[in-house]
């Protein structure tokens, strides 16, 4: 039986961080260059990572199974893709962040461009 896909609203993303900074969590960007040139959140406690969503695959060992990963997309539909991948690969601690960096946007900091 698979395990359910995490999910984390935005407005809880900064706290969730900030809970667990001992252990670095890694905001996990699974959009195209152009949408993170576009639109960038930083989260002090996180360690950004950009890895497009295509290329995940092959890049999948520069992702440790025990860390805990937030993954982020334009809407949160390519994430949730990206969670499910994940898990199925043995990682245990990784979240879908529910409505991405649109929702980020719109309900957090309106300083982030919109696209």
């Amino acid at each position: 039986m698979n395990a359910p896909l995490r999910q984390l609203h935005v407005q809880d993303l900064a706290a969730f961080v900030a809970e667990h900074a001992a252990t670095q969590p890694v905001l996990l960007d699974v959009r195209e260059d152009w949408e993170l040139e576009t639109a960038r959140l930083t989260l002090p406690g996180a360690r950004l990572l950009h890895i497009p969503m295509g290329q995940l695959p092959q890049r999948l060992a520069e992702l440790d199974p025990a860390q805990t990963i937030l993954a982020l997309c334009h809407h949160g539909m390519r994430s949730l893709q990206c969670v499910a991948f994940l898990q199925r690969q043995g990682h245990a601690h990784v979240y879908n962040v529910h409505g991405g960096i649109d929702a980020w946007s719109t309900q957090v900091d309106a300083s982030v461009p919109r696209y």
